[in-house]
């Protein structure tokens, strides 16, 4: 029977680490503790107004179309979410 050889050449086994699922622990409790202590709550660098803007922006366009604009707006949509890579 032929002798077997040892486990000295081979590389240690890595450490197993758990999958967090591209969760980052630190990341949340620093916005866990920005938001308890008032730092940093209100702003998220955004202007309001903008906001309410863009909100508003696809019914009006929407509103201003034909139907004919509004079928082809939506083909080119289906087709870019299909043809996506």
């Amino acid at each position: 029977m032929p002798e077997r050889s040892s486990n000295d050449d081979k590389k240690p086994a890595s450490p197993k680490r758990e999958k967090s699922g591209g969760i980052d622990v630190n990341k949340i409790a620093a916005r866990i503790l920005k938001q308890a202590t008032g730092e940093g709550a209100e702003d998220d660098g955004k202007d309001p107004a903008a906001v309410e803007l863009g909100r508003k922006g696809g019914k009006a366009r929407a509103a201003k179309q034909s139907s004919e604009q509004r079928r082809e707006s939506a083909r080119n949509a289906s087709n870019a979410r299909r043809n996506k890579d």
